[in-house]
């Protein structure tokens, strides 16, 4: 999680063993420099990259033997800061192994920036292993002014 963008997975064990609440968020603001002009009349590659990447982790969870589910609520609520515009996604997954939750955050962060950066034909180099999210921040912010 940070300035840019958040993908949380916590257990929910009042829904059963193994089930997990999923919440993503990409803040539509913070990534406008890279993304604004850069894609045509579809939408945005931030929203439309967070979707893409939600469709994964649910093909992700039925080959691990979980069972994704949409899920309306507030479970996810106080996670995106009010600050700016976020598209938030929320899914619950049953069933899940006690390694899914660490496998589905880098394949998470890293085929969302893969997904924008490519909407928006950049050519950026990702660093080979997930950041911490504070170093992911300090590696988009310069990004962001460069093509601002």
């Amino acid at each position: 999680m940070n300035d840019f963008l958040y993908f949380v997975i916590r257990p929910d064990e009042s829904r059963g063993k193994g089930a997990l609440i999923y919440c993503s968020g990409v803040n539509i603001v913070r990534f406008s420099p890279i993304t604004k002009g850069r894609h045509g009349i579809g939408s945005n590659p931030s929203l439309r990259g967070l979707q893409l990447v939600n469709l994964g982790v649910r093909a992700l969870a039925l080959t691990r033997g979980a069972t994704p589910k949409a899920l309306r609520g507030n479970d996810c609520a106080g996670i995106a800061p009010t600050k700016d515009t976020w598209y938030t996604e929320l899914l619950l997954i049953e069933n899940a192994s006690e390694s899914f939750p660490g496998e589905i955050i880098n394949y998470c962060v890293i085929n969302l920036l893969k997904k924008i950066f490519k909407a928006c034909m950049l050519e950026v180099h990702l660093p080979e292993k997930l950041p911490a999210p504070g170093e992911l921040q300090d590696f988009l912010e310069p990004l962001c002014r460069k093509y601002r």
